[in-house]
């Protein structure tokens, strides 16, 4: 299609048939369209693959499984059975779909239609997202996308949705216990899925909020903002009950060496995002050592009161080196133009912060992850649970290849192949379903388990990097020539299979029709 509407503009020259929508605002996500994903079926098998089945368990293959419908009913080791599909995964891996935690699909600055994000997600194997802000106001569309990708009418990962306190409601901000309990009462009749918060309520509202929600089954997870956490830090929040604990905020906050509150510079501003974003890195030279009792304590009282971090570390790695995330090898054909600005140093786009960005930035930022990475390996080695979320469409993050490149950090900060892999799965899985007080229905590959699964022809153990949708580049030592390995075959979710590299095409499409309309618009 794409070539055709080239050559068409070519011809013609109507450049005006390619301009820019006259308002930014999202699109409303096409239906799915024949043939975009198969299935389900009666019967599916996925033949003579090692299965990686996500609780930790080591590989083994190679083995069967059997989908009916959208649940797995057999897996077999040794043999297999006759079905209306057979996808033959010889010499290939089988994993559980991966989660990402942290999910945003709403900007129309960015991204204004939303199946560029959710097709990125899906070829990269994701086929769980936990939106905390898939849009914000009265038409946020969170619980129609929801539904609609339940009911496979969209192609879209699995959609949990999250809401700010005071949002998406008509009454406006929660400045109130009674008002925060009551706004939960709303969103929880709405069918929303759990609560995001910012660190914008007091301590008293926050644990009304906190306590209701737990009446209502739904998640919490903070972003410990710094306007809030001279009062509300990591420690506070989850004494008060938060379920989880997104990025980094509120952690060092909780360590300081020898003072109550962080020292900031005499002309700091945290409106001004470069002063923000290179001081936050300094705030390790502030804690203590890692080996500390105080460390030790905290890391003690997060484990008891069965916090669940979400690190997302890969949206900060720009900060350590802007150069290589601005030139990563999948923007030219599969970031948005539009995305692409947004990504550039801007006084008003949230997160693009490197205005002038110096090597000391970068170097306390590396400093900073150390001990970030050795918080979160501690937690994890006493028993904590880590997840992986992405937060894309930041920092030059972009879709799907953000979230295997957080599975690159969290093996960095020292989990083990297999520890990452269930972070990826179960563990991601567990901490949507854990508030509703029921085990997961996906995450594991499990006999009655959902068909949510990823197909990749490379072991993901021996290397993360075959996981992104532009592969691994590899030396033939018998040729002398580069090869291109890896990449997600197929992504299976509910029983339905998506060919990944053909959701790669249409993203790649999309792109080019941006660059396309870009150019004509310049020729006006």
């Amino acid at each position: 299609m794409l070539k055709s509407l080239l050559s068409a503009v070519a011809l013609t020259g109507a450049a005006i048939a390619f301009s820019a929508p006259a308002a930014a605002q999202m699109e409303n996500v096409p239906e799915r369209p024949a043939g975009e994903g198969e299935g389900p079926y009666d019967t599916l098998l996925i033949k003579g693959a090692t299965m990686i089945d996500g609780t930790g368990a080591p590989p083994e293959g190679p083995v069967s499984i059997l989908v009916e419908g959208n649940r797995i009913t057999r897996i077999m080791r040794g043999g297999d059975a006759p079905a209306d599909r057979v996808i033959d995964a010889s010499g290939m891996y089988v994993l559980p779909g991966f989660v990402d935690t942290h999910g945003h699909n709403g900007d129309p600055s960015k991204a204004p239609q939303p199946s560029y994000g959710f097709k990125l997600w899906l070829a990269h194997g994701v086929t769980s997202v936990r939106g905390v802000g898939f849009g914000f106001g009265p038409d946020d569309p969170s619980l129609s996308q929801k539904r609609r990708s339940a009911a496979n009418t969209i192609t879209a990962p699995r959609l949990f949705a999250y809401a700010v306190p005071g949002d998406v409601w008509p009454n406006g901000a929660v400045r109130t216990p009674e008002q925060g309990r009551e706004w939960v009462r709303w969103i929880a009749n709405r069918g929303y899925d759990g609560i995001k918060f910012f660190n914008n309520e007091d301590p008293a509202t926050l644990a009304a909020i906190l306590d209701e929600s737990d009446k209502h089954r739904l998640g919490t997870v903070a972003h410990l903002g710094q306007r809030g956490v001279a009062e509300v830090n990591a420690r506070v929040a989850t004494k008060l009950g938060l379920d989880g604990i997104t990025h980094f905020y509120g952690h060092f906050e909780s360590l300081l060496n020898g003072a109550a509150l962080p020292q900031y510079p005499a002309d700091y501003n945290y409106l001004d995002e470069q002063s923000r974003f290179a001081w936050v890195a300094r705030l390790a030279d502030q804690v203590g050592d890692p080996d500390s009792e105080e460390w030790s304590a905290y890391i003690d009282h997060l484990i008891e009161n069965e916090v669940t971090l979400s690190p997302t570390f890969n949206i900060y790695s720009a900060s350590r080196d802007v150069m290589r995330a601005r030139n990563l090898e999948w923007h030219g054909k599969y970031t948005l133009p539009q995305l692409m600005r947004f990504y550039s140093p801007s006084l008003t786009n949230h997160g693009s912060y490197y205005h002038d960005w110096t090597s000391d930035d970068e170097v306390a930022w590396r400093n900073f992850y150390r001990k970030w990475f050795d918080l979160t390996r501690e937690f994890k080695d006493r028993g904590g649970r880590v997840t992986a979320g992405s937060d894309p469409g930041y920092i030059y993050q972009t879709w799907g290849f953000a979230y295997i490149g957080e599975l690159e950090m969290l093996r960095e900060a020292g989990l083990t192949p297999l520890e990452v892999i269930q972070a990826a799965t179960i563990n991601g899985a567990r901490e949507i379903y854990d508030p509703k007080g029921v085990e997961p229905p996906f995450g594991s590959i499990k006999v009655g388990k959902l068909a949510d699964l990823v197909i990749v022809p490379e072991n993901p153990l021996s290397n993360l990097k075959v996981l992104y949708g532009t592969g691994h580049t590899r030396l033939n030592r018998e040729t002398n020539q580069l090869d291109t390995v890896g990449g997600v075959r197929w992504t299976i979710k509910d029983g339905i299979v998506f060919d990944a590299p053909s959701l790669l095409e249409d993203v790649a499409d999309m792109v080019e029709m941006q660059k396309l309309r870009d150019n004509a618009t310049m020729a006006e």
